[in-house]
């Protein structure tokens, strides 16, 4: 029971810093505003790591290497962390499962990813109708502009209404249906 509930939180809080460290690499890469409160709030909530690791690991580009670097640790600190409450023995279990390992940390940002990118169309959807002018909505829509732009150029809006973000959450749903499932069923069944 209690190897559960901590199972539980540690997901919940390396997931929660696996999603700061992807968030301030993805406002870096679509060029969002950093001026804004949200964006100054994932800085600062990431700072800790990322500004040490920047000396070592430089930024390809528009790409935030070190905050990606960090995802990833991040996410193969929590897989490490879930095999080790559960009296997994990974010292002694061959060097298959550290490949195991790393796929499920790959799968693990890939997977937060779009969810990340579903949430934010569909709050950006709804801020749309209720506060399009709420401070979140220019990192909102910097975050969702690659995705949803090529979709609005191809589908007119009917009757004014925009379907491309419907569009976005059903392709994000089959990708990982039909995608991020099955590979995480295949590695979780190396173990």
């Amino acid at each position: 029971m209690f190897a559960s509930a901590f199972e539980f939180l540690l997901d919940t809080l390396l997931g929660l810093l696996t999603l700061a460290f992807l968030l301030r690499c993805y406002l870096q890469l679509t060029g969002a505003p950093f001026h804004n409160p949200f964006s100054q709030s994932v800085i600062a909530f990431t700072n800790f790591a990322v500004r040490p690791l920047r000396r070592f690991v430089p930024a390809i580009g528009w790409l935030d290497t070190a905050s990606l670097l960090l995802a990833f640790l991040t996410q193969l600190l929590l897989q490490v962390a879930i095999l080790w409450l559960r009296d997994f023995p990974i010292l002694v279990a061959g060097s298959q499962i550290f490949f195991a390992l790393a796929g499920l940390a790959c799968l693990g940002i890939i997977k937060l990813t779009l969810y990340m990118l579903m949430y934010a169309v569909i709050i950006q959807a709804i801020l749309s109708w209720v506060n399009p002018h709420t401070p979140i909505a220019p990192v909102l829509d910097s975050l969702t502009r690659p995705f949803l732009r090529p979709l609005r150029r191809r589908m007119p809006a009917t009757s004014g209404i925009d379907l491309s973000p419907l569009v976005v959450f059903i392709v994000v749903q089959l990708l990982l249906m039909l995608l991020v499932a099955p590979l995480e069923y295949r590695l979780l069944h190396l173990f």
